[in-house]
């Protein structure tokens, strides 16, 4: 019996002991994660706490292919349904909600299409429109981009991928987009990942890409490198895309927007972020060691950032991941209603599911609710914030009405004069000089404070006197 409870005990201890070193390993990580990954200090250790304002950030993952973007296609075009629905503005857009974007391969080309200005200042396109785009690229290229590039000679029976994002873009640049934008890509001429954004368009010319070239260089194959220009010329970059790389940009979004204090100074901390991550899902085409690379890297990048958030990973982070399509059985309602595309069908099939979350040194597990329902979830965040700060702007509006600033002088006060009164025309007015010596009791002018001045009544003048004649003398 004695040993039997000795037994107990020490397993009792061991399994305090698996806990408190599982502890210390979370808090070392998050520790490293912080201090290096993100490039801050801070640690989003303790209680989620409430901030004065959340940064809200997106990233989307993607490849080479346009197929990589469909899933997250699929959620966006379904996140933005649930945020006009509950702001109640038919036109309100992703871009109204959130702060920065980030996107890699076709990732990249959603961000781009989605945060791109339009001629009002308004977001050129919607989350409906941008999934258009790529399944007209699935349907005329089986899933790619027909391979050629923007600046590579156009091949014979293969339409450029340069020339769609031409006339979808323009000659807008990063420069033109709402919000800021991230997208990497893989520079051969330095053997480095190379990131556009528009903080850094903002500063020099020679940083600023048209959006167009941006797309072409993110989701740019191994074997046809598209060599990119700056706007000015002075940059010149031979591009890969930015799947190869850096397929899950959220930890370089995470970085800039906590380094970037012109245009985040609030954002201290990951507790002050919102960021919700885009998967790629199971896309078909690709190759045992290309998934597997893919995957990894965009595996690793979710534990990391999630081991960041710490105890506020289930507010201010989620991540839409998708696990392959379903087999089988009717379609599920896609976006809109119902469709005869099959691509969408699938991303569709992959919100529906389980979301798939990845555990440090552990592998991926099943969550407990579903990529819609994350969506949603999200959805509800997103649109408490944007009502935060717009009651903000306007009891700050209400501030600088009810509180004159100094510098400014205060207004003059006119003072009119009374009319004067009209005198019988029997009567003789005086002139001004008479008015002011007639009578020392009487003030000659109104007051500073009086806004009439009321004259002392005229006196008499006196009568006329008769000269005295002298006395006639007699001789």
């Amino acid at each position: 019996m004695e040993a039997a409870e000795d037994l107990a005990a020490r397993a009792e201890e061991g399994t305090k002991g698996d806990d408190a070193a599982g502890r210390l390993t979370y808090e070392i990580f998050s520790l490293l994660e912080a201090k290096f990954l993100f490039g801050r200090g801070d640690v989003a250790g303790g209680p989620p706490r409430a901030p004065a304002g959340r940064v809200c950030v997106l990233s989307i993952d993607g490849g080479a292919r346009a197929s990589d973007g469909l899933l997250a296609g699929a959620a966006l075009v379904r996140l933005e349904a649930a945020l006009r629905r509950r702001a109640g503005s038919p036109a309100a857009r992703l871009p109204d909600f959130f702060d920065v974007a980030a996107g890699s391969g076709a990732g990249g080309v959603l961000a781009a299409l989605l945060f791109a200005r339009g001629p009002r200042g308004r977001p050129l396109y919607a989350a409906e429109d941008a999934l258009a785009f790529l399944l007209r690229r699935v349907r005329r290229g089986g899933g790619g981009w027909r391979a050629g590039g923007l600046l590579a000679p156009r091949r014979r029976g293969c339409g450029g991928a340069g020339s769609a994002f031409g006339r979808a873009l323009g000659e807008l640049t990063l420069r033109d987009t709402v919000r800021p934008v991230l997208v990497p890509c893989y520079d051969l001429a330095t053997r480095a990942p190379f990131l556009f954004s528009r903080a850094d368009a903002a500063e020099s010319p020679a940083h600023d890409f048209r959006l167009r070239d941006v797309c072409a260089a993110t989701c740019a194959g191994g074997a046809a490198a598209v060599e990119v220009r700056s706007v000015d010329g002075g940059t010149r970059i031979r591009a890969v895309g930015g799947g190869a790389a850096l397929g899950n940009p959220t930890a370089a979004a995470i970085t800039h927007v906590l380094n970037n204090r012109r245009e985040f100074p609030a954002a201290a901390a990951v507790g002050d972020l919102l960021v919700m991550s885009i998967g790629t899902g199971e896309a078909a085409g690709r190759g045992e060691v290309a998934r597997i690379a893919a995957e990894g890297v965009s595996d690793m990048v979710d534990e990391a950032v999630a081991m960041a958030f710490g105890h506020s990973r289930t507010t201010n982070y989620i991540r839409i991941q998708g696990t392959g399509s379903r087999r089988g059985g009717r379609a599920p309602r896609a976006c809109g209603g119902e469709t005869g595309e099959q691509a969408v069908w699938k991303a569709e099939a992959m919100l529906l599911q389980r979301s798939v979350e990845s555990v440090l040194f552990q592998g991926r597990e099943l969550a407990g609710e579903t990529n819609a329902e994350k969506l949603e979830r999200f959805a509800r965040e997103l649109a408490k914030e944007h009502a935060r700060r717009r009651q903000q702007q306007q009891e700050e509006a209400v501030d600088e009405q009810a509180i004159p600033d100094d510098d400014v002088p205060p207004p003059a006060v006119v003072v009119t004069p009374a009319a004067p009164k009209q005198t019988p025309p029997t009567t003789t007015t005086p002139s001004r000089k008479a008015i002011a010596g007639s009578s020392p009791s009487v003030p000659a002018a109104s007051t500073a404070g009086s806004t009439e001045a009321t004259p002392a009544p005229p006196k008499a003048p006196p009568p006329p006197r008769r000269r005295r004649r002298a006395p006639a003398t007699h001789r």
